[in-house]
C-alpha cells in the first residue's frame, strides 16, 4: 500500500488500472462556479448585457500589453521604448482597420431584425462623445459590428436609400432612366390587365421579354448601376465604421425617447 491508501497488486492490475484511469471522463458539475467563457458570452447576449462583454474585451486587450510592456526591463532598450511603442501601437491599430475588411458584417442578420422599430437616431444610433472608441483588438471589433448590425440594420437600410437618392440626384439621367423603367413596368401591368394577357400566354411573353430588354438597355445607358454601386460602397463603409467603432449598449439600457419630465 503507498502513501494514498492505493492498493497495486500485479502489473496486469496496475496496468488494467492505468487504463480506466485514462478513459475516465468526469462529468459536469452543475454547482461549478466556474463558467466556459462561450456560455457566458452567449449569456451575455441573451441577457442584453452587451457592454459587459464589450468592456471586458477591452479590459483583457489593456492588462496584456500592460503586462507585457512591464517585462522589458532592460536599460539598453529603455531610450526606444518610447519610439517602438508608438509604432507596435499604430500597426496594430492598422491591423485591427485591415481585419474590418474581411469581416462580413451580415453573418448574423437575420429577418427580424428589420421587423421591430427603427432605434433612435440622436440617442440610440449617433450616441454621445463617450459612445464611440477605437477597438482594442480583431475580436472586439467583430463583436461590435455583428451586434451593431443586428441593432441599428433599419438605419443602415436608411442611411442606403438616402445615399441612393443622393447619388441619383448628383446623376440625373440615371435617375431618369430609373424613372423610365418604373414607367414601363406599370405600362405592362396596366395593359396586362387591360387586354387580359393571361388568356395569350405566348403574346404575353413576348411582351414580358421585350419589356425585360428595353429595361435592361436603359438601365446601362443611363449609368443607374453606377449609381447603385456608389451607394453601397458609401453606405456598407459608413456601416462597418459606425458598427467597429460605436461601443455596445443594450436596448434596455437605452435612454428612454420623447419622455420629458
Amino acid at each position: 500500500m503507498d502513501k494514498d491508501g492505493l492498493f497495486y497488486l500485479s502489473g496486469g492490475t496496475r496496468k488494467s488500472k492505468a487504463k480506466t484511469s485514462r478513459a475516465m471522463v468526469f462529468a459536469s458539475n452543475p454547482l461549478a462556479l466556474s463558467v466556459p467563457e462561450p456560455a457566458f458570452e452567449s449569456w451575455l447576449r441573451d441577457s442584453g448585457y452587451l457592454e459587459v462583454l464589450d468592456h471586458n474585451t477591452s479590459a483583457t486587450t489593456t492588462t496584456s500589453s500592460s503586462s507585457s510592456s512591464s517585462f522589458t526591463g532592460d536599460p539598453s532598450t529603455s531610450a526606444a521604448t518610447p519610439a517602438s511603442g508608438f509604432f507596435v501601437s499604430l500597426f496594430s491599430r492598422l491591423a485591427i482597420l485591415f481585419s474590418l475588411l474581411t469581416l462580413n458584417p451580415l453573418a448574423k442578420l437575420a429577418a427580424e431584425d428589420f421587423a421591430g422599430d427603427t432605434p433612435s437616431w440622436s440617442r440610440a444610433f449617433v450616441g454621445f462623445s463617450g459612445s464611440y472608441s477605437f477597438p482594442s483588438s480583431s475580436a472586439q471589433a467583430r463583436l461590435r459590428v455583428h451586434e451593431n448590425v443586428k441593432r441599428y440594420a433599419r438605419n443602415y437600410a436608411y442611411l442606403f436609400i438616402l445615399f441612393f437618392a443622393c447619388a441619383l440626384y448628383q446623376m440625373p439621367i440615371a435617375l431618369v432612366g430609373l424613372i423610365s423603367c418604373l414607367a414601363i413596368w406599370d405600362f405592362f401591368k396596366y395593359f396586362n390587365d387591360k387586354w387580359q394577357l393571361d388568356q395569350y400566354p405566348i403574346t404575353r411573353q413576348c411582351l414580358l421579354r421585350l419589356a425585360q430588354c428595353v429595361t435592361a438597355v436603359i438601365l446601362i445607358y443611363s449609368n443607374v448601376q453606377v449609381a447603385l454601386f456608389c451607394a453601397l460602397s458609401v453606405s456598407y463603409a459608413s456601416m462597418i465604421l459606425h458598427a467597429a467603432f460605436r461601443k455596445l449598449t443594450p436596448a434596455k439600457q437605452l435612454p428612454p425617447v420623447g419622455r420629458g419630465r
